[in-house]
């Protein structure tokens, strides 16, 4: 039998398990789903550490005298001699569990007979949220080290064992259990975070515009931050009759719950516009789709919807709220196209109306669609005005000037959009831009 070593003192009835210990509420012991859920206390430096010696040596207990922490506090010790008083003194303000692994394995724990480590794997599946040392025998340092490999934070020395030793020990173990927990949590929200990711990507639109001989292009720019999705949603689609719709909308604010408001609309529009809905009707169905989903009556989007003829040549414009796009030709002067018959946001008016123009395009043009988020920018910081649409048809001109095209114009009116405003725009920014050329 190993030598035991001299007791830290006399441990009372209700530490060492001759009494029933009570649990936080005062309605008895803990039950070992509350033993999963419970957070131990692990503020070292600020609470007095508690320790939970489980071993059944009759003897006497390996503990030494003068534990303490490194505050120089007495560490506090409570004693099980089995399983069962070591559930109903391990409640959430143990910190850490010193486990003798000489304990024989009772039946019931589950594990398959031959395994040493039965009683360790038991309490590691009892609590999983604190610090584990193995205690064995200095000839036994390989069972020690397996310990540590099944879950426990580090073993020790039945009969090296002494005060400073075992309070370090006790110190550390604690530490790298919360160091674990801490990047378990961390790994956890960044697969969390990547998960989102692949989500907000995956709801992104994928124009269809197979057999047009238009160009698209689109630039995206959530305001929330860290964030792929805002309340800004846009759409492009080529129905079998060769009209080319496109649309883009905001749902006004831009956190998780606009962002999927913003793609119930997007997917309601695309299904509508390819079921043959267009203009009126298909606006004032959208508006039914925002009432039955939105969270707050106050909420409400502003969209724009152009359908360009199959010959590329003329379009129609309906504006519920929003900005009018901005048309570029070649040797004419970029200009907004005309919002005299704009129509109320979706959302605000029951019953409302949205009236469709008729545009003229010409042979080669570019259309671009933004949101509010593009014109809303400052000029000079925070304290400046607003850039506006004059502001930004100016820009877009002296882009066009400059021979940017396509994706790189987007991103070069987004970026001096940033710029301008001096830091990142605290609304989302969506642009599309549709090209007929030669």
């Amino acid at each position: 039998m190993p030598v035991p070593v001299p007791r830290q003192r006399a441990i009372p009835a209700a530490e060492s398990g001759q009494a029933r210990a009570a649990s936080p509420s005062g309605g008895g012991p803990l039950t070992e789903e509350a033993h999963r859920t419970a957070t131990p206390a692990t503020g070292a430096n600020s609470t007095t550490l508690t320790l939970l010696l489980i071993e059944d040596d009759p003897a006497g207990s390996p503990i030494v005298p003068q534990l303490r922490d490194s505050a120089g506090k007495p560490i506090r010790v409570r004693t099980a001699r089995n399983l069962t008083e070591a559930e109903r003194l391990l409640t959430d303000d143990v910190h850490c569990i010193l486990l003798d692994l000489a304990m024989a394995a009772p039946g019931g724990t589950g594990d398959g007979d031959g395994d040493e480590l039965a009683v360790l794997r038991h309490i590691l599946r009892l609590a999983p949220r604190h610090a584990v040392l193995a205690l064995t025998a200095s000839s036994d340092a390989e069972r020690g080290a397996e310990a540590v490999r099944v879950g426990a934070q580090d073993y020790l020395f039945r009969d090296e064992l002494d005060g400073r030793l075992l309070s370090r020990a006790i110190r550390y173990a604690v530490e790298r259990k919360r160091s674990d927990i801490a990047e378990r949590k961390l790994a956890e929200g960044r697969l969390r975070a990547q998960e989102n990711r692949r989500l907000e990507r995956g709801l992104l639109p994928t124009p269809l515009l197979e057999g047009s001989p238009l160009r698209f292009a689109a630039r995206y720019r959530p305001g929330r931050s860290r964030a792929l999705l805002g309340g800004d949603f846009y759409d492009c689609v080529r129905t079998p009759d060769g009209t080319v719709h496109a649309m883009i909308g905001d749902v006004c604010g831009h956190g998780p719950d606009e962002a999927a408001l913003g793609v119930e609309l997007r997917i309601a529009w695309r299904a509508l516009t390819l079921a043959g809905l267009c203009g009126d009707e298909l606006l004032g169905t959208l508006q039914e789709v925002l009432e039955h989903e939105r969270g707050d009556e106050e909420i409400f989007a502003t969209l724009c919807t152009v359908d360009i003829a199959p010959d590329s040549r003329r379009a129609g414009l309906c504006l519920a709220g929003h900005p009018s796009p901005l048309i570029a030709r070649p040797g004419r002067a970029p200009r907004l196209l005309p919002y005299d018959n704009n129509g109320p946001a979706l959302g605000l008016l029951p019953g409302a109306r949205w009236p469709r123009m008729q545009v003229e395009l010409g042979r080669e043009w570019s259309l671009m669609l933004y949101t509010d988020g593009l014109i809303e920018g400052r000029v000079g910081g925070p304290d400046g005005e607003r850039l506006g649409q004059d502001g930004m048809v100016e820009m877009i001109s002296r882009q066009l000037s400059e021979g940017l095209r396509g994706e790189e114009l987007l991103r070069a009116a987004v970026s001096e959009v940033r710029d301008l405003n001096g830091g990142e725009l605290t609304d989302d920014v969506a642009v599309v831009l549709l090209d007929r050329v030669r």
